[in-house]
């Protein structure tokens, strides 16, 4: 592996996790996250941060609104969900990342808390997922939200809730998203590493951060038996119809156990009519996206161009 020399620089503040959780190593790795916070001094500044809770299917859901500094009174969103493996991570962990994405996009940006496995497993995160966007379509004008310009986005597990809410927001004839930010989504579940369609399972099998026995790991936590993993709502990529869903930016990285599933989801949607920017770094890997590198200052530009190219043709009925 080459990997790019600003990630190795980093890596030694990022310690390799264990190839197999337990739920003790889970509750110990939700510890140490919140160790690796900046002061709030050394984090980007914003116009306001919000904290609010929500009314959710399984009870409240915290959420956390970033408004930009901008003199609009009325700005369009982008509600995003963290990643973790589905088991760890929260709004304090994302903190950064929200922040740069709201000034690179000058959009509010609405970081959702969503319940966490192994004590809540699928489907009981997606249901936060889904309906903290619903909510926030629901009281737009609360927010100060365009609602016809409202976006969903994450990374890791929080892009593979991304997935998962457009498919659900079109079966179910929900909010209009209106455009989708997938990075490096898992969108396939992980049942075994040697029979994998996808060759960066075994390439990347001991990459940095995120190990392919890893990946198995938090599948293994999120979901709760073998029917779970050929559900749509867990692995997208199996959806008979990937058709009219909202424009995507896919984002995957080259050193990655999750590169090509997420490649063969942006295919996937391609093939369906879907437009799609499809973008791998190379030389980064899985999580870079939270990682102080300077590369991540044209990560979060590009998103601010995705999210905003098409605000000027979007109908407002």
């Amino acid at each position: 592996m080459t990997i790019d020399a600003s990630v190795k620089a980093v890596l030694d503040y990022f310690p390799q996790l264990p190839k197999t959780l337990t739920p003790e190593l889970i509750n110990q790795i939700r510890q140490q996250q919140l160790l690796l916070i900046p002061a709030e001094e050394h984090r980007p500044t914003v116009k306001n941060v919000e904290n609010l809770l929500i009314e959710g299917p399984n009870g409240d859901i915290p959420i956390r609104a970033y408004t930009p500094d901008t003199l609009e009174e009325k700005l369009p969103a982008l509600v995003y969900y963290h990643g973790g493996g589905w088991t760890t991570g929260n709004v304090d962990t994302y903190d950064v990342v929200c922040r740069n994405l709201a000034n690179s996009s000058g959009h509010k940006v609405i970081s959702v808390d969503y319940r966490l496995a192994p004590e809540h497993r699928f489907p009981k995160g997606l249901e936060d997922c889904y309906a903290a966007a619903q909510w926030v379509f629901d009281h737009a004008d609360t927010l100060q939200v365009i609602p016809y310009q409202i976006s969903v986005g994450g990374d890791s597990a929080g892009g593979n809730y991304t997935a998962a809410v457009t498919l659900m927001a079109k079966e179910r004839k929900g909010p209009n998203i209106k455009s989708q930010l997938l990075i490096y989504p898992a969108t396939d579940a992980l049942r075994s590493i040697n029979d994998s369609p996808y060759e960066s399972i075994r390439e990347n099998a001991s990459a940095p951060i995120l190990t392919s026995s890893l990946t198995k790991s938090f599948w293994d936590h999120y979901l709760n038996n073998e029917e779970d993993a050929e559900n749509t709502y867990a692995s997208p990529i199996k959806a008979e119809d990937v058709s009219e869903l909202p424009p995507a930016l896919l984002i995957t990285a080259q050193y990655d156990p999750l590169r090509d599933e997420g490649e063969s989801y942006g295919a996937r949607l391609q093939a369906s009519g879907v437009d799609v920017d499809m973008h791998r770094y190379d030389g980064l890997i899985h999580g870079f996206i939270q990682l102080p590198i300077p590369i991540n200052e044209d990560v979060f530009q590009m998103i601010g161009r995705f999210l905003n190219k098409r605000i000027s043709s979007v109908s407002t009925k």
